[in-house]
């Protein structure tokens, strides 16, 4: 090729140079996206020779350099301003002018919003996965401590007794519901921009639908302005991982609270001791995600302030919003590996567990509802109770005088009221659906494992889908060998 030692197939000698270069340059950050760029342009050599946009021989020419040029590997590639520039220049170094062909009818701003399209929806597919782990480790410790009474707390006061499992499958609903946003967030990733050019379209006779399917993509992004310019689908993306590390976040920070009550003892593989005190064990791996619920929150904030007020088309802003999306799911993506990992190893008391259920007259919500069912107005009952302030049965039989002037034997049976100030039968009682009586846990577990199995044939469908393009896309690639 033509042009100075610092010349590039876009740049050649002009503005290759200078004190600017390294900052326009993504090239740090784009060895994550290297595989997904060669898929690119594998598909769109493919395309454009189906097309009679470029001949056979040329594109037999272009995909054996990219072959050369992927296991020669990223770090081989030559300088330039980013990935997309780099391979381009390694093809045409290679095997000279004829390279160029492989950028007709694109531009690098179709190209590379189709690049991160490509690798993002592989990252959410990774993060789906992780939550379906996590969920698999949260039914399963439930399934053990399904009649395990623990104490229940708002606003961090005792206040009504539950199970092990009715807590954890409350987060288990959680983090369902956080994977189906990253499910909902790939279906909008999943679509290809590749052949919208700069933003204006092409005048060549390209079938974008054929470079989609090739890529494994559902469909295309109609709008050439839009589908050069939109980083929307990341922001769908990062703001379901970050939701998912706000859960996990609260689930460490009551794995926290509990290990410091004595209510749950974490394995040593997640907790640390320090470096003074010896007698410390010290859940650091939760307060760190915690941490990362901040860092997720960060990069969507970031991600949104990167892309407030741009106009249309593309602008090098775009550049800087990606990496958070890189941020958010590497981070996030590993935090809920690590509390999956606390939460199937710990140890949960049951003794501990059990005399904390009853502390603070957890069990008064019960005994009002005792005297409801018996007849008497739930604010009736509830009065009493309050009065009482108090599991105590002379206590509870003073108030009932007081407040309806009538003894409490008349009022509901002394064994129904005395049984449900107990927490197991307390617990026993709340039966309704969702609630936390072992035999409505029960229901629950089986529905949460039925909607875990659903999941994961969610996610295998859409990786059985991207594996079928890509042995689709090698095949063609191969016919031109």
């Amino acid at each position: 090729m033509t042009g100075g030692e610092d010349s590039t197939a876009v740049r050649r000698d002009r503005f290759s140079g200078g004190p600017a270069r390294e900052f326009l340059s993504s090239m740090d950050a784009d060895a994550r996206i290297f595989a997904a760029d060669l898929a690119v342009d594998r598909a769109h050599v493919v395309m454009l020779a189906e097309q009679g946009i470029i001949e056979a021989s040329a594109a037999e020419t272009i995909l054996g350099a990219l072959d050369d040029v992927e296991s020669a590997g990223f770090d081989a590639l030559p300088d330039g301003e980013d990935v997309h520039e780099a391979i381009e220049t390694a093809v045409i170094d290679r095997v000279g002018p004829v390279g160029g062909k492989m950028h007709t009818a694109r531009s690098r701003n179709d190209e590379v919003a189709t690049c991160i399209r490509h690798r993002f929806r592989d990252d959410l597919l990774d993060a789906a996965e992780t939550t379906i782990a996590f969920r698999e480790a949260l039914l399963e410790t439930a399934a053990a401590h399904a009649d395990t009474v623990m104490p229940g707390y708002t606003h961090l006061q005792p206040a009504q007794p539950v199970t092990v499992a009715h807590f954890l499958l409350s987060y288990e609903s959680a983090v369902a519901r956080d994977t189906e946003r990253l499910l909902d967030a790939y279906a909008r990733t999943n679509r290809s921009p590749l052949g919208a050019a700069a933003f204006g379209g092409t005048p060549f006779d390209i079938d974008r639908e054929r470079t989609a399917d090739l890529l494994g993509f559902d469909s295309v992004v109609e709008n050439s302005m839009d589908a050069s310019s939109t980083r929307d689908f990341l922001v769908e993306g990062v703001s379901a991982l970050a939701g998912l590390a706000t859960t996990v976040s609260g689930l460490a920070e009551d794995l926290v609270v509990f290990s410091n009550k004595g209510l749950v003892s974490l394995s040593d593989d997640y907790a640390s001791t320090s470096s003074i005190m010896p007698q410390k064990k010290n859940p650091d791996t939760l307060e760190l995600v915690r941490a990362t619920a901040g860092d997720a929150t960060g990069a969507l904030q970031g991600l949104l302030t990167t892309l407030k007020g741009l106009p249309r088309a593309y602008n090098r802003d775009l550049q800087s919003a990606t990496g958070y999306g890189w941020t958010a799911v590497d981070e996030v993506a590993e935090a809920v590996e690590v509390v999956a990992g606390a939460v199937a190893t710990a140890e949960w008391p049951a003794d501990a567990l059990a005399d904390a259920a009853g502390e603070g007259f957890s069990t008064a919500t019960g005994v009002a509802d005792t005297l409801a069912m018996a007849g008497l107005p739930f604010r009736t009952a509830h009065e009493i109770v309050a009065e009482a302030g108090t599991g105590d049965l002379a206590a509870l039989d003073g108030a009932a005088r007081e407040v309806t002037g009538e003894p409490l034997a008349d009022l509901a049976d002394g064994e129904a009221v005395e049984a449900a100030l107990d927490p197991a039968a307390s617990v026993a009682m709340r039966d309704s659906f969702g609630g936390p009586a072992p035999d409505a846990v029960a229901g629950a577990l089986d529905r949460a494992a039925d909607g875990v199995a659903a999941d994961v044939d969610a996610v295998e469908a859409r990786r059985d889908a991207l594996a079928d393009a890509a042995d689709e896309l090698a095949a063609e690639v191969a016919s031109y060998e």
